[in-house]
């Protein structure tokens, strides 16, 4: 690599470690002119590096979301590390050179990721629409600090509150996955107090503090995890279904995108024989309801007397 093809690399990496930096102070940092900086700049547009001057005296920063890759840090070690500078000329007789190009490679690389967090976050939070329950009045969905937790692997300690039981308790956990099922989001984390996985759907968090205590995570399989999980309620039975869905909707559960795998038996008449184990019933079942009449269940023979007894007693609504 030549001269100037390093010094492109090293300007690159200046914008992103300190954005607003000015073509004087870029000539100063690479020991050169500013007319030659204003060269390397010109050459820099050219290859489509998205620079921009933000005026006179504010200096040169990137348009949109250009940077270099990210660097994974705790906000505990970002501020020891930018403390370096501060007391470098007590001990500059032992740092090399090279070690101002590097410590300006690494800030670069903060504040990448600084920068794609803050964006992550905002448009989680701005897009992603979350529901309130009805028992409750509008409130922080806690998703930015939990995912602040999970990138830094963080524990914290909530609120929750359990409605159907009307139990509110407050736990130690470590988070590890968001997992989105209709329109919510829940979250996988170990529970101090159970010493186990759970999962904790995000409304009904009442309040999220992050905690000073880090963890190492553990291995855990998502797959295994919702082993004969229909969606994400968890039981700990083993249902063997066998349900009969008409032809007339035979294509579309071939194309349902479902969390399980199935096993589907194309019948001569059209129909199809759908096929799966499960852990609980309750979103299985509700699944199989909006179906109607084009969907029979076979087996177990005592969920088609439940399925009986349910829709007696619904007809009852309507007589």
């Amino acid at each position: 690599m030549n001269e100037r093809l390093l010094r492109l690399i090293r300007i690159i990496t200046l914008i992103q470690s300190y954005p607003g930096i000015t073509a004087k102070q870029l000539a100063e940092k690479c020991e050169t002119t500013a007319r030659t900086i204003y060269r390397d700049l010109d050459v820099l547009s050219a290859a489509h590096i998205p620079i921009t001057n933000e005026g006179y005296g504010k200096g040169y920063t990137y348009i949109g979301n250009f940077s270099l890759y990210p660097l994974d840090w705790t906000n505990e070690e970002a501020v020891a590390f930018t403390m370096l500078p501060k007391i470098h000329d007590q001990i500059s007789h032992l740092i090399p050179p090279d070690f101002y190009t590097a410590y300006e490679k690494v800030m670069a690389t903060h504040q990448k990721e600084k920068k794609d967090l803050q964006n992550l976050l905002q448009q989680m939070v701005s897009i992603i629409q979350m529901g309130t329950p009805a028992f409750q009045e509008e409130h922080n969905n806690f998703l930015s600090p939990v995912i602040r937790a999970i990138l830094h692997g963080r524990t914290i300690e909530v609120v929750y509150h359990t409605q159907s039981r009307n139990v509110t308790t407050t736990r130690a956990l470590d988070p590890y996955f968001l997992i989105p099922r209709d329109h919510r989001f829940y979250l996988i984390a170990f529970c101090h107090e159970k010493n186990r996985f759970l999962t904790f759907r995000l409304s009904r968090f009442l309040d999220v503090a992050p905690t000073e205590n880090t963890f190492s995570k553990q291995e855990l399989n998502l797959k295994e995890y919702f082993r004969h999980t229909w969606s994400i309620i968890q039981g700990t039975d083993k249902i063997n279904f066998k349900v009969k869905f008409s032809s007339n909707i035979a294509r579309y559960i071939k194309e349902e995108e479902l969390f399980v795998k199935p096993k589907l038996t194309e019948l001569e008449d059209g129909s199809l024989l759908f096929e799966v184990t499960l852990n609980d019933d309750k979103e299985f079942l509700q699944w199989i309801m909006q179906y109607g009449v084009d969907a029979e269940i076979l087996a177990p023979s005592d969920y088609r007397e439940k399925m009986k007894h349910h829709l007696e007693k619904w007809l009852k609504h309507y007589q």
